[in-house]
């Protein structure tokens, strides 16, 4: 046993004491189960109040920001529904073509050609106004910020727990505050979409001009530049590519921010074209609708990556002289006037497989009803519900053949106490202890489990991955949890995103290995991975609803298809960038293609497969607010009933405690990470 194991082997004891007294004496220690009612504080109420007073004294100028902001949005609208779209298709694959070549232009123009040919352009220009508006004060605020926590130390303390607050705390939750403050219409989703966007910008602003080599600031210095000049051609150059990469990552974000803004907004965009679809249950005309969201947001993704990575490298591409392209789209406006279908795509032309897609589905959930419901079926009663209520709830004779009697409880006692006292003469005492607590964990389920017993086990955690003060900071987020009431409703969130999070990293690790070792694969996962990162979250919950309806179940299928992405992508991603020199030393001294892998491989891609379980978490997290929509009763919940009764206290406290749990979660990945990396020896992965 290490050095690492015997410095934590006495806390966990003492947790594992902890959690067996609170399991074993529940029914005698009722106040450290269940967290007293009289010590949750009333703050819904005095927060309402606040907003109340705020919106009463200082709404009349949010009111006035509402109708500034209106009118670039029209402008924005009338150019984009004033050009043809013939005009508009020749100048994207121009910018395409520019950014990454003949490919990308290619794809560019069949993604055009989908939005006109299905009927979907007038929502999508919609939609791209508001990007339009968006993305520039998103750079721009970010930018501003970046370079003042550049500057300032002081301010970059400040700065970055506020960014780390406003990325976790769920989309919807910016919704609330923004409505009470701005009223509907479609300045509701400029407005989140620019709080929403601009925090990557900081980030990597702030990377940017602190990477730029210091012999190139010596050398502005030597050339008598001052401090403006400094910045402004030394710094902000030489930073141009990470800035750039700031702007790819905003405008991705505000993308995704305007199509969650449009249940507000309510106007006639490709958000609200899913979202109404999906309430009528229309898989094939939402998930119609929702390829338009992706194929944008690949195109957007695409070209401004493209720009950023060719940064100040003049490269073939950008010697692609713009004249022939202006002829092009004047001659395309020219056109338009002679061939009106140029300018208006006639409905009558439109294409709409739609009812072939639903029908289809209704086939498939026809002909497979009996194999998809004992899926179901066995995944809830024998996976998921012994994990939320405990195998002291779930076991049953109607679902498991038996019931929990005293004699069983007697054997699966006997049984974990066998095994882990196997585990601790073999010289495993942490593993031996981890035994014990997960079983008396799956005995009660996380909803089951003492309030005590969970704040233990997470400090702990926290404790080991990051030192006293991700301790501190951890026990002063679950006071919160705890004393604002939404306990229970976070255990339950935790539970969902938990369970998900375990199937999606195994699956996307697995699926990411496979990918790294056969090109075929990763061809074939590459553009699936792609489109479920740009896919709006709320048609991925369609398909799932139409065959298993509502329920946990639905949800959690839901949360891993969404969040298998950066498994699978960050595990790919670590396994082919090793060094080549590694390899070729491992494969010099005779290792098979199997211990090459496990040996060598997999240890020193540590770093990026941790990266990707954090990010696994991150996304399953954002995922829960959406499947609140099948009913989940989770925090997810709670900020919808904020939303829909216009309750700011929900809907805040509930976004706040999401916040909270991404927060705790993301902090001890990483410090474990860190741990892992260490004794590997191996360096951090840099974020794809």
């Amino acid at each position: 046993m290490n050095k690492f194991s015997d410095s934590t082997f006495p806390m966990w004891v003492a947790v594992t004491l902890t959690v067996a007294v609170c399991v074993v004496f529940a029914d005698s220690l009722d106040l450290l189960v269940t967290f007293p009612e009289a010590l949750i504080l009333p703050v819904t109420d005095p927060m309402n109040a606040a907003m109340r007073w705020f919106v009463d004294s200082f709404g009349w100028t949010f009111k006035a920001i509402s109708w500034v902001l209106d009118w670039p949005i029209l402008a924005a609208k009338s150019v984009l529904h004033a050009v043809p779209w013939a005009a508009w298709l020749v100048l994207a694959v121009f910018m395409a073509l520019r950014a990454g070549g003949i490919g990308l232009a290619l794809f560019t123009l069949l993604s055009l050609i989908y939005m006109v040919s299905f009927g979907f352009w007038e929502q999508s220009m919609n939609s791209f106004a508001l990007v339009v508006i968006s993305i520039p004060m998103a750079v721009a605020l970010g930018f501003a910020v970046g370079t003042w926590g550049f500057r300032s130390d002081r301010a970059n303390r400040v700065i970055m727990p506020v960014l780390d607050l406003m990325q976790t705390v769920p989309a919807f939750a910016y919704l609330l505050p923004i409505l009470l403050l701005f009223g509907f219409g479609t300045t509701v989703g400029l407005v989140a979409s620019v709080l929403f966007a601009f925090p990557p910008m900081v980030r990597n602003t702030i990377v940017g001009l602190r990477g730029v080599p210091d012999e190139v600031i010596e050398s502005g210095l030597m050339s008598g530049a001052t401090p403006s000049q400094l910045f402004w051609r030394v710094r902000v150059p030489t930073a141009q590519r990470q800035l750039l990469l700031g702007v790819n990552q905003t405008t991705m974000a505000s993308l995704s921010m305007v199509i969650i803004a449009s249940i507000i907004g309510g106007t006639n965009d490709i958000g609200w074209e899913v979202l109404s679809t999906m309430r009528k249950a229309q898989f094939g005309e939402s998930l119609l609708a929702g390829i338009v969201i992706a194929l944008m947001a690949m195109v957007l993704d695409r070209i401004t990556w493209g720009f950023a990575m060719r940064s100040q490298v003049r490269s073939a591409r950008a010697e692609i002289g713009w004249l022939p392209f202006a002829g092009l789209f004047v001659g395309a406006i020219g056109l338009s006037f002679i061939v009106p279908a140029l300018a208006d795509w006639p409905k009558t032309w439109a294409l709409n497989p739609a009812p072939a897609m639903n029908d289809a589905l209704e086939w498939v959930f026809v002909e497979f009803r009996s194999a998809l419901e004992a899926i179901k079926t066995a995944a809830f009663f024998f996976v998921m519900l012994p994990i939320k209520i405990g195998l002291s709830q779930a076991v049953s004779p109607f679902t498991w053949g038996f019931a929990m009697t005293p004699p069983v409880i007697a054997a699966y006692a006997a049984v974990v106490a066998a095994l882990a006292l196997l585990l601790f003469l073999r010289g495993r005492k942490l593993q031996a202890l981890s035994l014990i607590l997960f079983c008396l964990v799956l005995f009660v389920g996380l909803t089951g489990l003492a309030w005590v017993a969970a704040v233990v086990i997470i400090l702990a955690l926290a404790w080991q991955a990051g030192g006293r003060g991700l301790g501190v900071w951890s026990l002063a987020g679950l006071s919160f949890l705890l004393f604002t009431g939404v306990w229970e409703a976070s255990i339950v969130s935790i539970y969902l995103c938990g369970v998900g999070v375990l199937v999606a990293f195994t699956l996307g690790s697995a699926i990411g290995i496979w990918a790294s070792e056969n090109a075929i694969v990763s061809r074939i996962v590459r553009p699936v991975i792609d489109t479920l990162q740009t896919m709006p979250l709320f048609v991925i919950l369609i398909p799932f609803v139409m065959i298993f309806k509502i329920g946990e179940f639905t949800a959690l299928l839901a949360i891993v298809v969404y969040s298998i992405v950066p498994a699978i992508r960050y595990t790919e991603h670590g396994l082919r960038n090793l060094s080549h020199d590694v390899i070729e030393a491992a494969t010099a001294i005779g290792t098979t293609r199997s211990q090459l892998l496990w040996q060598v491989k997999l240890p020193l891609a540590v770093p990026s497969i941790m990266l990707g379980l954090n990010q696994t978490i991150m996304f399953g997290i954002s995922m829960l607010v959406i499947t609140a929509l099948v009913g989940t009763d989770d925090l997810g919940q709670q900020i919808y009933i904020g939303l829909g009764d216009g309750d700011f206290g929900v809907g805040m406290t509930a976004g706040l405690g999401m916040a909270i749990i991404a927060m705790i979660a993301d902090r001890i990945t990483q410090g474990f990470s860190k741990q892992v990396q260490a004794r590997l020896g191996v360096s951090a992965a840099t974020p794809l």
